[in-house]
């Protein structure tokens, strides 16, 4: 929104403006703030920027001190649609207290890193990023746990008809149309603001899962402005849910036997405004440059160990099962929405061809997986990693309906959380280069993984294993 901090300061003393909120990410993905009354607001918070216990909450106090600095970045400003209060909200990098140099932990210093490390390969000088938004709309998610109650309860008026709107099928909500679907007005509500906000829409529209799945589709941008934007339409699509009186989550797999929430993401290099991953003088597959393959062979070298940093829940591979369009084995295709990278069909011109990567979710910390994807394709580029000698494809059939011996020879994605974690362990050197991802950070996310997430759900008993056994 702004150029420089003083760009800042003279749009605050002639605008209403009233508070100014500071947004930072934690290393699980969501966004703290703390808010600083626009008269006590002045240039040395852009130099100085505000202090804060790192340790709580953020969780910066396992890898470094706990005392860090929230600096606002300038052109990340925007008007918050939600508080009553006429608010102007920065998107923050957390820096260290003493110093204000970059703190080697924060996610957003991390995937800037990456894409600096991509100028100096030499190999790029941009990385453009587009995760799709698959997300579900719920009336109501009540819920207790306790060693003698577990208890959960979701209400949504598109599977439970009130005898004057037809419900929704199971499985049969895909671009379904009014009256079944009732998200259309909050979608559209969404947009507007997103839109408002300088975040253009391609489209929305209501997902396959019958219980209020949704889709919200945006266009491609530079790898850390793509991540900012995707905290925001976050934080949007929650707020404007809650205004409407109803809970919307990211969550991968909120309702069993229906779709789950995946986080598609689109990407493409450029260099010096030229895409590099399109090349049809070779007669290549689906038109991918040779350095495009190679791209794809990084990612899917990798892909186990992605799955640590892209797919981070025990949720997550409740969603990665076969049946349900989710990607569960690692290989290239053409259109086929079973493969872990996807070429889009539709994506023909030079500056539309793109790969899709299909595995991760939104209960990753979207800078950590963007910059983690373009690590592992830089891998693939730097190590000439071709796909097909690696028979990580293109196979454009039905893995599924394929049999036992064809089957076997393709690499599937972990399933669970234990076995992602134990494939980042044996193989994260990729992403240490450049002094992109500190390796202490990596070690201490496995560990607070597996050992507050993980463990903790592995020892709890499961209501279904009360059917199975209760008896026993």
């Amino acid at each position: 929104m702004f150029t420089s901090p003083a760009e800042a300061l003279k749009y605050i003393s002639q605008h209403d403006v009233e508070m100014i909120d500071l947004k930072v990410v934690g290393i699980a993905g969501q966004w703290l703030h703390i808010t600083v009354p626009v008269s006590t607001f002045t240039e040395a918070h852009f130099a100085e920027g505000v202090g804060y216990d790192g340790s709580s909450g953020a969780g910066f106090g396992r890898v470094e001190s706990g005392d860090v600095v929230a600096r606002p970045v300038p052109d990340t400003a925007f008007i918050d649609p939600f508080w009553e209060r006429p608010t102007l909200s920065f998107i923050c990098e957390t820096v260290t207290a003493d110093t204000k140099e970059s703190l080697a932990s924060d996610p957003r210093t991390i995937a800037k890193k990456a894409t600096e490390y991509l100028s100096q390969t030499g190999v790029a000088d941009e990385a453009w990023m587009a995760p799709e938004f698959e997300f579900h709309v719920f009336d109501s998610v009540q819920f207790s746990e306790s060693p003698y109650e577990t208890h959960l309860r979701i209400h949504s008026c598109e599977v439970e008809s009130d005898g004057g709107i037809p419900a929704i099928p199971h499985k049969g909500g895909y671009m379904r149309s009014g009256p079944s679907d009732q998200t259309q007005n909050l979608r559209s509500a969404i947009t507007l603001t997103l839109q408002q906000m300088g975040i253009p829409v391609r489209y929305h529209h209501h997902e396959v899962g019958a219980s209020g799945q949704c889709e919200i589709e945006v266009d491609m941008q530079p790898l850390v402005r793509a991540a900012d934007n995707t905290m925001l339409i976050k934080y949007v699509i929650k707020n404007a849910a809650h205004q409407q009186g109803k809970i919307a989550t990211f969550m991968p797999k909120p309702v069993y036997g229906e779709a789950g929430n995946g986080m598609h993401v689109h990407q493409r290099l450029t260099k010096n405004g030229k895409p590099i991953f399109f090349d049809k003088t070779q007669k290549n597959y689906a038109d991918l440059s040779e350095l495009a393959q190679y791209y794809v062979g990084g990612l899917l070298t990798h892909g186990e160990a992605l799955t640590g940093l892209t797919n981070p829940s025990t949720n997550s591979f409740k969603r990665l099962v076969e049946g349900y369009e989710a990607p569960v084995n690692l290989f290239y295709s053409l259109a086929n929405r079973s493969a872990a990278v996807r070429v889009p069909k539709y994506a023909v011109e030079p500056d539309q061809k793109r790969i899709e990567y299909r595995p991760p979710d939104a209960t990753s910390n979207i800078y950590i997986m963007l910059a983690s994807m373009l690590m592992a394709g830089l891998d693939g580029i730097e190590n000439k990693i071709d796909p097909t000698a690696n028979n990580f494809g293109p196979f454009d059939v039905d893995i599924a309906q394929q049999d036992e011996e064809f089957r076997r020879k393709i690499l599937a994605v972990p399933a669970s959380l234990f076995e992602a974690l134990k494939s980042l362990e044996r193989d994260y050197a990729f992403l240490l280069k450049g002094g992109v991802f500190p390796e202490a950070f990596v070690r201490e996310w496995i560990l607070a993984k597996r050992e507050q997430e993980a463990r903790v759900v592995a020892i709890r008993p499961h209501p279904h294993e009360y059917t199975l056994y209760l008896d026993a």
